[in-house]
């Protein structure tokens, strides 16, 4: 078997967060691996999945021969292992196999390791009990696991500290150079510097420098844009770098802006939670799920997100319109609105529109929510009594009770779901709801117009979906 570079020993104890596809995606070593795992992750090559609670992940993948390859990643490290000839870290099938956990929980059985790849998983816990000692059964095995833990996670906190210095003196260079002169660049001075985030276990660096790459060259007035998310990556390094100074739920925040798992940790929240849009947006092969709820009575609004693997949907699916009395916990940090869904109690129910607010008011909460987050492209938000119509440079919601308007987003303008919105108004006021940002406001659904009843609620026909 082929060893990547060690990581460090996981721990037998403790909750392991799963990955999401992104995070998956960033550790890639080049984009032929990251096209290639991305057509493995799927369940057909794979025989033999598995997991533990303690982070391992193993299974078969079927290749040209007539000996599977035996892939086995410890996600706590990371480490990898396969039998494959490449020498890439990690290698096409780890990368698959990570992209189908991430896609495909009921794909993986949970328990013990098979044979072949429990030699390999007990060498790399035998190295972490021999320096952080014996790890007993019962609430005396939680001490030396929350010791190696802890170390784990300062160990990948160096790293990532050097990758966020080295990134802000490459960005330092940049200016110094002239963003003009990028351009003759080209792309491999961007795919160098995000390897080079991987190294330092910092994914989200990675996926943001990336992007930069994807602007260099873009269009009229790039590099304007260059300036401006440079200068976004820029006060994400500096965060991380002074990440003791921030408030907590900031703090959490940058931490998962830079790539760090998360997991689900909150109090849960037990609400009537009303679906207010469901879409799908590719990513290669793979599939994600976005689901926006609102609690009717918390006034909170929660994000469900699920992934598909290649050639099919994600598992998770809820009707629009509908409302469902369950519990979600909450995603830390400050702004976020990722949630996990708990347990449900009762069955789906229709439902009339959210309260909404004015046009006028929705650049404001948009506003309100960057403070939080810096880094955010858009914010949920429920428009009431809003008119769409034609604007010079395509179309703009209109606020029927005041002179206010917002442009409506580039990317809505060419989805049919703008036809059914303009169709739905008649030209007469609708609740719609969407995402504001810097580029517009972004339709997802919207409510037939109804009537009000008595205490101000507002009852409606029929949700129409937009994306």
């Amino acid at each position: 078997m082929l060893l990547s570079h060690g990581g460090e020993p996981s721990p037998t104890g403790g909750p392991v967060a799963r990955w999401s596809v992104e995070q998956v995606l960033a550790l890639a070593p080049d984009d032929a691996s990251r096209t290639a795992g991305t057509r493995l992750g799927a369940a057909g090559p794979w025989t033999g999945t598995g997991r533990d609670g303690a982070g391992a992940v193993w299974g078969l993948c079927k290749g040209s021969g007539s000996t599977p390859y035996r892939t086995v990643v410890d996600t706590t490290g990371p480490a990898y292992s396969c039998s494959c000839p490449s020498r890439k870290f990690p290698c096409k099938h780890a990368l698959g196999l990570l992209l189908l956990r991430a896609s495909d929980d009921a794909a993986f059985r949970p328990g013990e390791p098979a044979d072949w790849a429990a030699a390999w998983i007990e060498g790399r816990r035998g190295r972490a009990a021999e320096k952080g000692g014996p790890a007993p059964d019962g609430d005396a095995a939680r001490g030396p696991a929350d010791a190696a833990a802890r170390k784990r996670a300062e160990r990948r906190a160096e790293r990532v500290t050097g990758g966020a210095q080295e990134l802000e003196q490459r960005l330092g260079d940049l200016l110094r150079g002239g963003l003009a002169a990028t351009d003759r660049s080209g792309y491999g001075l961007w795919e160098e510097t995000a390897a080079r985030m991987v190294d330092a276990q910092a994914p989200g660096l990675a996926a943001r420098v990336r992007e930069l790459g994807a602007i260099t060259g873009s269009g009229p007035g790039w590099p304007v844009r260059l300036l401006e998310e440079c200068g976004l990556l820029h006060l994400l390094d500096t965060a991380w770098l002074g990440r003791e100074r921030l408030p907590d739920p900031l703090a959490a925040t940058v931490r998962t802006r830079v790539g760090l798992p998360m997991s689900a940790e909150g109090a849960p929240v037990r609400d009537d939670w009303l679906v207010l849009a469901q879409y799908d947006t590719p990513d290669g092969r793979i599939v994600a799920r976005r689901i926006w709820l609102y609690g009717r009575e918390s006034g909170r609004t929660a994000l469900l997100l699920s992934f598909g693997a290649a050639g099919r949907s994600p598992a998770q699916a809820l009707p629009v319109g509908a409302t469902i009395d369950a519990e979600l916990t909450p995603y830390p940090g400050g702004g976020q609105l990722r949630a996990e869904l708990g347990e449900q109690f009762g069955a789906l129910a229709p439902a009339g529109p959210p309260p909404g607010i004015s046009a006028a008011a929705a650049p404001g909460v948009y506003g309100a929510a960057l403070r939080e987050d810096p880094w955010l492209d858009a914010w949920p938000v429920t428009l009431r009594d809003v008119i769409p119509v034609p604007a010079k440079d395509g179309w703009q919601v209109a606020d029927a009770h005041a002179d206010s308007a917002l442009p409506i987003a580039p990317a809505a303008l060419s989805r049919p779901g703008l036809w059914k919105l303009v169709a739905l108004s008649g030209g007469g006021p609708v609740t719609v709801f969407g995402e504001i940002g810097h580029r517009g406001f972004d339709p997802f659904a919207a409510w037939e117009p109804g009537e009000t009843e008595e205490g101000g609620r507002i009852t409606a026909g029929s949700v129409v979906q937009l994306v």
